[in-house]
């Protein structure tokens, strides 16, 4: 575990509840309380109102296989192929004119995609692969931005049986070739570029880079012509192919799904590893797909008649799960925007909203910090009526942000579902049903049915109701990492090791996320064991205290991190953003630190409150809390070249020092 033994605190006061309208949860999936009772009485058996969501070539022999804990296998036996049961199915039973993907480029282009042309496309990209030399269990790269031919593609692969690992289009040519030097990854799927805020970037350079530091060598390359006359004028390769000629070529091809067993590995997802170096997190295909299903239908509450958004890249867990899998499973209208929420106005989103009637808006935290910083005026242009369901994911959501959304985004008429869970999960963890469970703003709410998740301190014993602790899952779950890719030790070691006893064959999955539970059972995430401050001896976790600041009015937005004290030991410095019309005057500092106080005690006080116009953030929308550490306790600054924004970290580090 991370810095010191002392338990976490947990300060902040309970918040106030909201109820779904009765209007939703007569229309919801699931609306029956008992479903809890059920779930924990019949489980694991339970788990198969989640397969029986798809269509199995082979039924399974058993739903849960814990003879080889934490090596376990859901629905051993059963066979299927998850293309076939995104695309094939639904056309065969009579929704090919149904809208699968719509999608809208970054300058307002428009691509609709029925289930009849998503069905002619992914098999006309997978009779491509096979003659290019693709084959069952190949791990084909892509590396591609928000564009079509990126879910094209992923179906594509599962319907051949090869493993896709998507890496990010923002990531450097480095983390390409790390990536596919790790999965030993042949062939790659890209594109020459893709619109940022107005401007082409060249993508094939950054490929073609990256390429050439695959250590086994390449033996073919797809790329999209994405750009076409604002292309940059790149000549492809001897084992590089035009998307549009393969298509053509293999114009009206079919291609038989393979039968995948429902442990073969669906795809890979790398993600971000203590030691540096990626992880690849296997998921397969029975259990990772029926997950997705049943938590997309139980918790998004998607109907195949909706039009359904989630904000999130593909490049990252939430887009595989809740952009491509999950909703297509279930037969819904996905929707895929390539640009960002600020071009080339602020109501972008909203517009979107607006033009497509979208029922479900699925978004992070990171994202409705900015539109409350931009201001309400920019949703308010908009006609928001069809809105349903809202949800947020990646990281805690403060409750000013939380009851901005439910007001200004729902009308007060959406619930929101907050929900909990990670890259290796493949799927939402903790978070209310919609149809059943009241919202407290800033907590995700229950463990899901069949969720088996506790608050723990350090030896591993239940904590008493109010208090914090250590988030862990005592039960496996059907949409769980199989391991890491070739590195069975570092699975186990990695999130098995703190609080598992394998001499008893009891194993607990440890997330390494700090966490409180209420008297209802619900959970606060309060961030990362390694967002924890130990300040005096209390060890405070980080949400909480951003969340005190954001509750300040004119504050949009705050990240909070440790830096050395010759006396407390830790102390908190607070970088914090501002909404516009707002000055940072020494009266707004003194107002967030009075803030904190009130809201958590003068134990968490601030030792210095930033203002600074924006905080460093991956790619992804997490803040970089390592570097304002850095600049918190006058380090060198480390690697800033994932950033998003590297310039601000100077920025900061300048003012921080005239200070």
């Amino acid at each position: 575990m991370s810095d010191g033994d002392g338990e976490l605190e947990a300060r902040l006061v309970e918040q106030e509840e909201f109820e779904p309208s009765d209007e939703f949860v007569e229309q919801a999936n699931v609306s029956d309380p008992a479903i809890y009772d059920e779930f924990e009485e019949n489980w694991p058996h339970s788990w198969e109102r989640a397969a029986e969501m798809l269509d199995w070539f082979e039924d399974y022999d058993s739903v849960l296989d814990d003879s080889e804990g934490p090596f376990y296998e859901w629905f051993q036996g059963g066979k299927l192929n998850a293309s076939y049961n995104c695309v094939d199915r639904h056309v065969e039973n009579g929704d090919k004119n149904r809208v699968a993907i719509k999608w809208e480029g970054e300058h307002g282009e428009t691509r609709t995609y029925t289930y009849q042309d998503l069905y002619r496309e992914v098999n006309e990209f997978s009779a491509a692969l096979l003659d290019l030399g693709v084959e069952e269990d190949d791990v084909v790269t892509l590396y591609m931005p928000m564009v079509p031919e990126l879910p094209i593609a992923m179906l594509a692969c599962a319907r051949i049986g090869a493993p896709h690992s998507v890496v990010f289009a923002g990531f450097s040519a480095d983390a390409l070739a790390t990536r596919m030097n790790s999965a030993d990854s042949r062939f790659l799927v890209t594109c020459d570029g893709y619109y940022r805020r107005g401007d082409a970037l060249d993508h094939l350079e950054k490929a073609n880079e990256g390429l050439s530091g695959v250590d086994h060598g390449v033996d073919a390359a797809v790329v999209v012509d994405r750009l076409g006359d604002d292309g940059f004028g790149h000549d492809l390769k001897g084992n590089q192919h035009d998307w549009d000629d393969l298509m053509a070529d293999h114009d009206g091809a079919r291609v038989d799904p393979v039968e995948r067993d429902a442990e073969d590995m669906l795809f890979l997802m790398y993600t971000s590893g203590t030691t540096g170096e990626p992880k690849g997190v296997k998921h397969t295909t029975g259990g990772y797909l029926a997950y997705t299903s049943w938590t997309s239908h139980a918790v998004l509450d998607l109907k195949p008649e909706d039009t359904y958004w989630c904000s999130a890249d593909i490049g990252w867990i939430t887009g595989h799960s809740y952009i491509v899998y999950g909703p297509l499973a279930l037969g819904t209208t996905t929707v895929m925007y390539e640009g960002t929420p600020d071009f080339p106005e602020r109501d972008r989103l909203w517009e979107i909203v607006e033009k497509y009637a979208v029922d479900v808006f699925y978004t992070a935290p990171t994202a409705i910090r900015a539109f409350m910083k931009w201001g309400s005026e920019f949703p308010e242009r908009r006609d928001l009526s069809s809105l349903r369901l809202l949800g947020t994911v990646g990281e805690p959501i403060n409750p000013r942000a939380w009851k901005w959304y439910y007001q200004h985004i729902g009308d007060e008429s959406c619930p929101v579902v907050d929900t909990w869970w990670q890259t290796e999960t493949g799927g939402m963890m903790v978070t209310t049903l919609p149809g059943i469970g009241k919202m407290k703003p800033g907590s995700a709410g229950p463990p899901l049915p069949g969720i088996d998740a506790r608050i723990v301190d350090t030896a591993g014993e239940e904590v008493e109701a109010g208090r914090a602790g250590y988030l862990t899952v005592n039960k496996p779950w059907p949409g769980m990492l199989r391991t890491l890719y070739n590195n069975d030790d570092r699975f186990v070691s990695e999130y098995w090791q703190e609080y598992s006893d394998p001499a008893a064959d009891e194993w607990v999955y440890f997330p390494e996320d700090g966490a409180k539970i209420d008297d209802d059972g619900y959970i606060t995430i309060l961030g990362r064991v390694d967002d924890v401050l130990n300040v005096s001896g209390h060890r405070l976790g980080t949400m909480e205290i951003e969340s005190a600041i954001v509750g300040v009015e004119g504050v949009a937005e705050a990240a909070v991190v440790g830096g050395d004290h010759e006396v407390k030991g830790e102390a908190v410095y607070a970088y914090v953003i501002l909404e516009d019309g707002y000055e940072e005057t020494a009266e707004m500092r003194e107002r967030i630190i009075e803030g904190v106080e009130d809201a958590i005690g003068p134990i968490a006080r601030p030792e210095q409150v930033i203002f600074t116009p924006e905080l460093p953030k991956t790619r992804s929308g997490k803040i970089m809390r390592r570097l304002l550490e850095e600049i918190a306790n006058g380090e060198e600054l480390g690697d800033t070249t994932t950033l998003r924004n590297p310039d601000i970290v100077t920025e900061i580090q300048t003012k921080v020092q005239g200070d």
